[in-house]
């Protein structure tokens, strides 16, 4: 009776004993955040925790003091908050510079080498086809006489290599802009790697080597020590399953209306993460 007695009272203190807090993984308000901390979200669920994603409109800040657990970001736009003056480009490079740029209390996981939202120059194919080539590098060798656009409010790089960039043309949307590109208004549009705005008939420029906008890949700034070794591992695997056409398909689903959720969800389940 007695043994009987301490064992309900065991169980009855175990069952009143919470849970761990749910992890939290930070986004804003916008299309590609909300599926990128879902990606990561999904992974971390995989490994056994729980997970709230919370919209804040400083999800770095809030991460910063202590209030987010996991915020998904690109390495360029991370390295100009935390490191302004860096002149780091390439992928590789912009990822240390960030890297040894941190504050104490945050860590990088790995970056998505094939998954980047980089700013890109766009023309027309009559453009492309006049200076010879696809690669950003012929704008560089067209640089006079250049007039660029660009959506209001969009943070472009002011000078692609040696080419100081003319004052750009703000444009309302993106459709206006391209508007104007095909009309020979502009030369060039900027949009990004992983824009779904990006008609099909234009040319978006490649960057070759030496890189001449800076790197922008998909990673994941946690808080360091709040993740166990098996979730760091399974942020870690969304890197080797993450594509820019992929993160441009499921920016463009959400954009039109679709859960975040349920779109990330049909993604792993093409692609599982961790095989």
């Amino acid at each position: 009776m007695a043994l009987a007695l301490i064992t309900a009272l065991l169980i009855a203190g175990c069952a009143d004993r919470p849970g761990p807090a749910p992890l939290g993984v930070g986004t804003a308000p916008d299309p590609q955040s909300q599926v990128l901390a879902q990606l990561y979200a999904s992974a971390l669920r995989g490994a056994g925790a729980a997970v709230r994603i919370e919209s804040v409109a400083d999800p770095v800040a809030a991460l910063d003091a202590g209030q987010l657990t996991l915020v998904p970001g690109f390495t360029g736009r991370l390295l100009a908050v935390f490191a302004p003056d860096s002149t780091a480009r390439s992928d590789r490079q912009v990822y240390w510079a960030l890297a040894g740029a941190l504050p104490e209390g945050l860590a990088l996981g790995d970056y998505a080498m094939t998954a980047a939202d980089k700013p890109a120059l766009a023309v027309t194919k009559a453009t492309a086809d006049a200076w010879g080539g696809t690669e950003l590098s012929a704008l560089v060798r067209h640089c006079s006489g250049l007039v660029v656009g660009a959506v209001a409010g969009v943070r472009a790089p002011a000078a692609v290599g040696r080419c100081t960039l003319p004052r750009l043309r703000e444009f309302p949307d993106s459709a206006a802009l391209f508007a104007a590109l095909r009309a020979r208004l502009i030369t060039a549009a900027w949009t990004s790697t992983a824009d779904p705005a990006t008609p099909d008939d234009v040319v978006v420029l490649t960057d070759g080597r030496p890189t001449l906008v800076r790197a922008e890949n998909v990673v994941p700034l946690y808080r360091r020590n709040a993740l166990t070794e098996s979730q760091l591992l399974a942020i870690n695997q969304v890197a080797g399953v993450l594509d820019t056409e992929a993160l441009t398909d499921m920016r463009r689903r959400v954009a039109h209306g679709a859960d975040p959720q349920s779109v990330v969800d049909a993604f792993l389940e093409e692609h599982p993460l961790g095989r």
